[in-house]
């Protein structure tokens, strides 16, 4: 259990202030650098700022209900999942720094809240735990579909990394069903929608 939990906290540093590295070609690179005003640049920074917020709480999810699983293969599913989470960081952090934006200064606290959550699921029996990852994969679906909505039509580097994004989120869930996620009631997929609503606007700004 101590190499769980030492093993545990090198991720947590390494998620919260080491730089990501990807295995796959990040989506749209080979796209020309769209000409877009100051204000569609703050706009995409942003909005991609956000969507990195929403990695740095993914990773913590999945270490969280991968550390309490008692199950071999939901701890191999959570962790390709997060694998490709990593990824997502990667790409995500690397649009920021070419918009000329910064990633959100509260993802320590990020980090350690989703923690926390993903430990609490887990708790409560695996089928509640991948319940818990499926759901969580269809509201992020849902929101990088706002992001495609409201990122400027002519910015193509950023909206080929959330389409990337939003097709591995749709296979995580399924994923998750497949190995018997429960279906959550719905006061607490209400819940999950109000605390993500509040992770995203202030990451928006700060």
């Amino acid at each position: 259990m101590i190499d769980h939990l030492i093993v545990g906290f090198d991720k947590a540093l390494r998620t919260v202030f080491a730089s990501a590295h990807t295995v796959r070609p990040v989506p749209g690179e080979h796209l020309p650098e769209p000409e877009m005003s100051e204000e569609e640049r703050r706009l995409a920074a942003s909005l991609m700022r956000v969507n990195h917020c929403g990695e740095i709480c993914a990773q913590a999810l999945y270490q969280g209900q991968a550390l309490m699983s008692k199950d071999a293969g939901i701890k191999q599913a959570l962790e390709q999942a997060a694998h490709e989470e990593t990824e997502h960081l990667a790409w995500t952090e690397r649009r920021i720094a070419e918009l000329g934006g910064r990633k959100s200064l509260l993802n320590p606290l990020w980090y350690g809240g989703s923690l926390a959550i993903g430990m609490l699921a887990a708790r409560f029996g695996d089928g509640i735990n991948l319940g818990f990852l499926a759901e969580t994969e269809r509201q992020v679906e849902a929101h990088l579909k706002s992001h495609l909505e409201r990122l400027p039509l002519q910015d193509q580097r950023s909206r080929e990394i959330v389409e990337q994004m939003k097709t591995d989120e749709v296979a995580h869930a399924a994923t998750a069903v497949q190995l018997g996620a429960v279906e959550l009631p719905a006061p607490v997929k209400a819940a999950m929608k109000a605390s993500s609503r509040v992770m995203t606007g202030v990451a928006y700004w700060v």
